[in-house]
C-alpha cells in the first residue's frame, strides 16, 4: 500500500477519536476508576492479578505519574474483565500533517535559493514563487516523503 494511502487508511480509523471523543484518563487514572465503578477491592484486584495490595496501589500511583507499563496496565485490565484499547492519535489528519511538513520544507529549500537568484536578480515573482513551493511540496510527499522530517540546518 502507498503511503498516501496508508495515511487516509489511518485517518479513517483514527477520526473517531479526533472529533473531540478523545476519552482523557480520568483524574485518579483509569485503573482505579474502573475497579471503583465495579466495585472491587484493592485486594481483590490483587488476589484477580496474583500481586499483592501495595502492589495496585503502586500501580495506580504509576499510572498517573505516567511510569506504568503497558503490559500491567493491560493485566489490570483483563483482571477488571476489561480490554486495554492503545492509539495514538495525532493532533490533525496524518494526511494534513504531511502536507503542513511539505509546504513548510519547500518553502525553506526556495528561500534559499531565491535568495542566491535574488542575488543574480533572477529571483521569481511572489506569485511563480508559491507555485514552484506547492510544486515542490507535491513533489517531496510523492518521491521524498523522509526528507519533511529532518531538520533544517
Amino acid at each position: 500500500m502507498n503511503k498516501t494511502l496508508a495515511r487516509k487508511s489511518l485517518d479513517k480509523k483514527l477520526s473517531v477519536l479526533q472529533r473531540g471523543e478523545q476519552l482523557a484518563r480520568p483524574h485518579r487514572g483509569w485503573i482505579k476508576a474502573i475497579r471503583e465503578a465495579l466495585g472491587m477491592s484493592t485486594i481483590q484486584l490483587a488476589k484477580r492479578m496474583g500481586v499483592s495490595q501495595p502492589r495496585i496501589t503502586a500501580l495506580e500511583s504509576a499510572e498517573l505519574d505516567d511510569s506504568l507499563t503497558l503490559s500491567s496496565l493491560k493485566r489490570a485490565a483483563e483482571a477488571m474483565d476489561c480490554t486495554l484499547v492503545y492509539a495514538i492519535v495525532p493532533k490533525t489528519s496524518l494526511n494534513d500533517l504531511v502536507q503542513k511538513r511539505a509546504l513548510d520544507k519547500a518553502k525553506f529549500l526556495m528561500r534559499r535559493l531565491d535568495h542566491t537568484m535574488a542575488l543574480e536578480k533572477q529571483n521569481l515573482d511572489d506569485e511563480n514563487l508559491r507555485e514552484v513551493i506547492e510544486n515542490l511540496a507535491q513533489d517531496i510527499i510523492e518521491k521524498k516523503t523522509r526528507l519533511i522530517w529532518e531538520e533544517n540546518p
